[in-house]
């Protein structure tokens, strides 16, 4: 697609390269994109996430709140709203237990909502010095999702046990630069219905508390309500802005 002028792109985040601050007990992350092309085609996006995390000796809290948009030619064609909670109990300096819930509404995935609520065991399996580790975690909850339509059995609600496995990799690239990945899937233990995602991203300062983000993020789910596709992909590059 060919465009003939960029209006505008902007982004603002809160956020450190770092994982955990010492005595810095919170961190926080919050970020704004916005995208708006005019010219061939008229198109505009916009990303929001609020992030935070708040960690001492012996627990770790974790939110995140996110929202994406895209109009193109007066028509919406993108309008995701996602939020988790996780709770983390260190029983000693590397594993941990946790409590999280997540709530998603995609207008075009097939769902009026998706939510989970899941419980397990992590481990930081590998650490080097702050920014640097690799999570691994396991567990098993229940997945409640509605559909936007009834399905082959004239049912409108997925309810079932789910398995979950999760991994985060962060990796300091230099003093101003950071690469992370981070990878979970869900496995339906009825239904069989598996949903995986995968957030792929690099972070560079730029000057002082700005730094540069490139991120891009896959949603795949194995059976996939009638009418949607069963992958979903984002591309987003951002200013941001650490504190």
């Amino acid at each position: 697609m060919r465009f003939k002028k960029t209006v505008a792109i902007i982004a603002i985040s809160a956020a450190p390269l770092a994982y955990g601050q010492g005595a810095k007990d919170w961190e926080g992350e919050a970020e704004l994109g916005v995208l708006m092309t005019s010219g061939n085609t008229e198109e505009t996006n916009v990303n929001a996430r609020l992030g935070l995390v708040h960690e001492v000796v012996s627990w770790r809290n974790i939110a995140e709140f996110s929202s994406n948009s895209s109009k193109s030619e007066d028509q919406t064609t993108a309008e995701k709203y996602r939020g988790s909670l996780e709770t983390n109990y260190k029983f000693d300096e590397n594993q941990y237990l946790f409590l999280r819930g997540a709530y998603e509404k995609n207008r075009f995935s097939g769902y009026e909502f998706e939510s989970t609520v899941t419980t397990g065991y992590g481990n930081r399996v590998w650490q080097r010095g702050k920014r640097s580790f690799l999570d691994l975690s396991a567990g098993v909850g229940y997945r409640y999702n509605k559909l936007e339509a009834l399905d082959s059995d004239g049912e409108d609600v997925e309810s079932e046990a789910i398995s979950r496995l999760a991994a985060q990799f962060n990796f300091a690239l230099s003093d101003n630069a950071l690469f992370s990945q981070k990878l979970s899937t869900e496995i339906g233990l009825d239904e069989n219905n598996v949903i995986s995602r995968s957030e792929t991203a690099l972070k560079a300062s730029v000057v002082g508390n700005l730094s540069m983000k490139l991120a891009y993020r896959v949603d795949h789910v194995s059976d996939a309500p009638a009418g949607s596709v069963a992958t979903d992909t984002e591309t987003s590059i951002s200013l941001l802005y650490g504190f």
